[in-house]
């Protein structure tokens, strides 16, 4: 029988995926459209993530009238009833069953019985999960799952339950395999990664030391983690890890401490300023990139005047911007002075403009530099890959360069990629 998988949402959502693919090929299942079996992975981060993750259940349907189709993931773990109602799944899982996929599958073949199997996921233990291989050149590995954090707007620890983790040799173990199958960069993610292994005595940093001494593994880069993350261990280990990336995404969310304050996050500007220093006094080329949200209730004008400011000093090189989602079961749900749409739209805009002239700023001192690309896409004769700092680069090249560290010629800026040669091919 032939399958596909669907994915919405997050590098998690990405990873979970591959391990169901990886399960379904093991068990002799074939990835091939049209499909047997659908599987739609969905997303529940705001409000625009479910109405996609639902469109694109009946997107599938519609396209596959006799299929079977199971619907997972965050969406569903958040409001199975929507989905059930709706009546296009015959199969409806939470967000801790992905690893047992084949059995659901075989069940229903069995019974031809419609299933839905969505249970509490605050208490859980880690769902074993290892790959063996990952579609693409570089590989996420899952390493944590959960957030204790409940940040007064977010619905995630809801749909993804208490922090647990991977265990550490788990975790060894599954990078050597996929370094071995020819990935040269490993992307740890989770829910909130930096504050992996407080569950079971280890951190981040002496996990990031143990992998650093892994032979062939010539990249890691870490999905997000959080500003009070970055503790002496982590800047030490920042200071001394070789492998470890010229890039790392932290959430500010926002640039008013009032703000922040009714988000229930757990720093200030100021110290989210100073610890952005003390990163580049560590690496000062490295590529800091961000997420924000704007139009949270009760961000005046003013306020958001504050949180563009703040960007200002943090000069970022980009970020990612989400309108305020109002997420019923959240504390800001229920807050007073909820903003319109309007205004939301016209604050995303303003900071998207603000985002694009930082990243071309940062994208220009690399011009005239000779840089490290690893190539990821051939396409006509041109190869397109990131840096270790994630920028784009674009050129000319062989398809036998993929996923082999090339450098390259910087020449100039086509925004969003840099355009740029390998001196050799020129002899």
């Amino acid at each position: 029988m032939k399958f596909y998988i669907y994915t919405l949402g997050c590098k998690v959502n990405t990873y979970e995926s591959n391990i169901m693919r990886e399960l379904l090929l093991n068990a002799g299942y074939i990835e091939e459209e049209p499909a047997d079996i659908l599987i739609v992975n969905t997303c529940t981060v705001t409000n625009t993530a479910d109405h996609k993750s639902l469109k694109m259940v009946h997107h599938v349907r519609r396209q596959n009238p006799n299929a079977l189709l199971i619907v997972t993931g965050c969406s569903t773990q958040n409001q199975k009833e929507i989905f059930e109602k709706d009546g296009q799944a015959d199969i409806i899982l939470g967000n801790q069953f992905k690893s047992k996929i084949i059995d659901y599958i075989e069940e229903y073949k069995k019974t031809k019985t419609k299933k839905t199997d969505v249970q509490d996921i605050r208490h859980v233990p880690f769902e074993k999960m290892q790959l063996k291989h990952f579609k693409g050149t570089r590989a996420f590995v899952k390493i944590q799952d959960g957030c204790n954090n409940f940040c007064s707007y977010c619905i995630i620890p809801f749909v993804r339950g208490n922090v647990r983790s991977k265990k550490e040799e788990d975790v060894l173990s599954e990078v050597k395999t996929l370094v071995q199958a020819g990935k040269q960069e490993i992307v740890l993610t989770g829910i909130h990664t930096g504050n992996y292994g407080r569950d079971i005595g280890t951190n981040l940093a002496t996990l990031l030391h143990r992998l650093s001494t892994i032979e062939g593994l010539k990249r890691i880069r870490i999905s997000s983690i959080e500003i009070t993350e970055l503790d002496a261990d982590f800047m030490e280990e920042l200071k001394t890890g070789n492998k470890i990336v010229d890039h790392l995404h932290i959430p500010l969310q926002s640039g008013s401490d009032e703000i922040l304050r009714k988000m229930n996050r757990k720093y200030d500007t100021e110290f989210f300023l100073e610890k952005l220093k003390e990163i580049r006094s560590i690496r000062p080329d490295i590529s800091i990139t961000t997420d924000v949200i704007v139009g949270f209730p009760k961000e005046t004008e003013a306020l958001f005047q504050e949180t563009i400011e703040t960007i200002k000093k943090a000069q970022f090189s980009k970020i990612h911007v989400f309108p305020y989602s109002k997420r019923e079961g959240t504390k800001a749900a229920s807050m007073d002075g909820q903003i319109d749409e309007k205004t939301k739209k016209k604050r995303v805009q303003i900071l998207l403009d603000l985002s694009d002239t930082f990243a071309y700023e940062y994208m220009r001192h690399f011009v005239n530099q000779e840089v490290e690309v690893l190539p990821e896409v051939y396409k006509e004769g041109v190869l397109v890959g990131h840096t270790s700092n994630y920028l784009q680069v674009k050129c000319k090249g062989k398809k036998t360069e993929l996923n082999k560290r090339i450098s390259v010629y910087v020449d100039s800026i086509s925004y969003p990629y840099l355009e740029a040669h390998i001196p050799e091919q020129e002899k």
